[in-house]
């Protein structure tokens, strides 16, 4: 333990009620607030409640399983305590699983505890977890009762149990490791990671527990007593996941592809703990990420993660908006205008809901998740607004990144100036303060600096695109095909794949079409190879190959990565000279697609189709060939 507060040095019976008058959330937090007061462990009852209502608008504390747990570390306190309160009815209290709240602990903890509280939350966390003390204190009917159940449970945790006879060595302890993978689309880069770190656990022969927060939502999700268990935590992600949880454990951050490709170095480093102590949201990590840099010279800028956060939310707009304008797109192109002849009611209403919609949202969410990620839920606001006015101006895409990071960086600054006001204003602050600054500052900025040039420069683009020449629409579709298949999911493709995006919300269909064409080709080649030239591949990268027509046939550009991970000097020229030649043959057969993803299922909309389906497998047979010539046989 060493100098770690006990529950017991915090807890006593006067700031122990059972059971509670309360029957609201506000009215519980005053009832243990007045408790604390009453055992003289607070200087002020209106300033703690301002810090205890200033961490509920950063998110609610009710942890779930009927449990919550209100905190704040502030002046407020005169000395280190929890408030325990039982309600044997429940009420609501916001909890993550909806469930009502029946155990309350309130965290007291002094301005200059450093992170005693967080240790303290955590290690309450980690109890709480069992049903069986959960059980007991929900039984308990005396204050007594509840400090021997804390106690017995805390001597559990720190290996106190007194049936062990000094000088005995305690039981050997399987590694226990967790990890959280993320990607920015959600559909192959976290499962591959997942699937790699599971596969190479079971040869090292380490307990493992994968957390992936994919396109469906999080599954697998690492629960309290998980993390509790841990030896440590890697986190592989290129978008913000859910960190606070991992207050006080080893955390290893790297790209979602170290996962794929470094499984066997991210888990021995996790073994010997080689990593950082994640301090939390507070602490000196918070301030580095307000600064743009990372202590450790290894980690990747927080730039990408805001970015790719941004994205990562945007992309069901656009997807899902994309393909609804397409469908509209089969009763004609002009089909949706009322003053055209080709006019269809049904194409309007497609229209309507992709364009008029899905589409119009697609800005503002990116720049207000972009800002959210930097910023926490204030800079949530200003960043959608300042996205909304780079849309309404036709600053487009490039405005939106702006946006984002413009709203989310004024928040941090504003968060510095306001750092100096009364403890009583904490719980105005992110309601009041943050917003109103927030979005004034930035739509300032935005509508007098930054939407006019920008804007020009998008109609500069357009028109540029617009009316080149075949020979420099051919280069453009080589560098965009070489981009897409260069990381594979990564910051250069996801650049290319923006810019289609981009140019399709300009009314420019050709980019996108070789933009696809390009992504689709990659894990196509790689099929066809794996088919053709069985010599070359491994009997599991053969088995891959099976899997890889269908991720190639569905624009998915990942399914390249596992042989790029064990190839990469071979494959990853191979794949850049395929796509390079797929983009570049379906610029220079001017092939148009309005809908952003899809691959193979949106053929109906491409315009020009036949000579798409050349360029595709023109592509996909380059980068077979290229593997027949650059790799070698596999060793019988």
């Amino acid at each position: 333990m060493g100098n770690q507060i006990r529950i017991a040095d915090l807890l006593k019976a006067d700031t122990i009620v059972i059971p509670l008058e309360a029957t609201t959330k506000e009215a519980v937090l005053d009832e243990l607030i007045e408790r604390l007061y009453q055992a003289g462990r607070l200087h002020s009852k209106e300033e703690m409640k301002a810090s205890i209502l200033a961490r509920e608008a950063q998110g609610s504390t009710g942890i779930g399983e009927g449990i919550a747990i209100p905190h704040a570390k502030t002046a407020a306190v005169k000395q280190p305590s929890i408030c325990f309160g039982l309600s044997p009815e429940g009420l609501d209290f916001d909890s993550l699983d909806q469930q009502k709240a029946h155990l309350f602990f309130m965290i007291a903890a002094t301005e200059d505890a450093n992170q005693a509280h967080l240790e303290t939350l955590a290690l309450l966390s980690q109890m709480l977890m069992d049903d069986s003390v959960r059980q007991e204190l929900l039984n308990a009917k005396t204050k007594e009762q509840v400090l021997s159940v804390l106690t017995q449970k805390e001597r559990e945790m720190n290996g106190e149990d007194e049936s062990v006879s000094e000088g005995m060595e305690p039981p050997s302890v399987t590694v226990k490791i967790v990890a959280v993978t993320a990607c920015p689309t959600g559909i192959a880069h976290t499962y591959m990671a997942a699937d790699a770190l599971k596969k190479k656990a079971n040869e090292l022969g380490i307990t493992l527990k994968v957390e992936t927060n994919g396109s469906g939502g999080v599954k697998n999700k690492l629960t309290e007593q998980d993390i509790a268990d841990a030896t440590a935590v890697i986190v592989a992600a290129d978008k913000q996941v859910e960190m606070e949880r991992f207050a006080g454990k080893i955390v290893i951050e790297v790209r979602v592809a170290e996962g794929i490709r470094n499984p066997e170095g991210l888990l021995e480093r996790a073994i010997n703990q080689d990593g950082p102590v994640y301090q939390g949201k507070n602490s000196s990590r918070q301030e580095q990420a307000e600064s743009g840099k990372a202590s450790n010279p290894k980690r990747e800028s927080f730039f990408y993660k805001h970015l790719m956060n941004g994205v990562s939310n945007m992309l069901p707009f656009v997807v899902g908006g994309g393909i609804i304008i397409a469908l509209s797109f089969m009763f004609g192109i002009k089909a949706a205008d009322p003053n055209d002849p080709s006019f269809h009611p049904l194409a309007k209403l497609l229209m309507d809901i992709g364009g008029g919609s899905a589409f119009a949202l697609m800005i503002p969410v990116l720049a207000g998740f972009i800002a959210m990620s930097i910023a926490d839920r204030p800079g949530f606001a200003p960043g959608m607004v300042g996205g909304m006015l780079a849309t309404s101006a036709g600053a487009g895409f490039l405005g939106g990144l702006i946006a984002g990071f413009l709203a989310g960086y004024v928040v941090v600054l504003l968060r510095k100036a306001f750092s100096k006001l009364p403890v009583s204003l904490e719980g105005i602050k992110p309601m009041l303060l943050y917003p109103l600054f927030g979005i004034l500052i930035t739509g300032f900025i935005m509508i007098f600096l930054v939407s006019g040039p920008v804007a020009s420069i998008n109609t500069a683009l357009g028109d540029w695109l617009k009316n080149m020449n075949s020979g420099n629409a051919v280069l453009l579709g080589l560098v965009l095909g070489a981009m897409m298949s260069f990381d594979m999911g990564g910051p250069l493709n996801k650049a290319a794949f923006t810019f289609g995006i981009a140019m399709i919300a300009e009314g420019s269909y050709t980019p996108h079409a070789a933009i696809m064409a390009a992504g689709m080709t990659p894990p196509l080649g790689l099929a066809l190879a794996t088919t053709l030239f069985k010599k070359k591949f491994t009997s599991e990268e053969r088995q891959a190959g099976k899997t890889a027509y269908v991720l190639g046939a569905s624009f998915i550009t990942e399914g390249a990565i596992p042989f790029a991970a064990a190839d990469p000097t071979r494959v990853i020229p191979s794949i850049m000279v395929g796509s390079a030649v797929a983009g570049g043959l379906s610029m220079y057969f001017g092939c148009t697609l309005p809908a952003p993803h899809g691959g193979l299922f949106v053929l109906p909309v491409v315009g020009n189709v036949g000579m798409y389906i050349v360029s595709i497998l023109a592509g996909t047979v380059v980068t077979a060939l290229m593997l027949r010539l650059l790799k070698k046989d596999i060793s019988a």
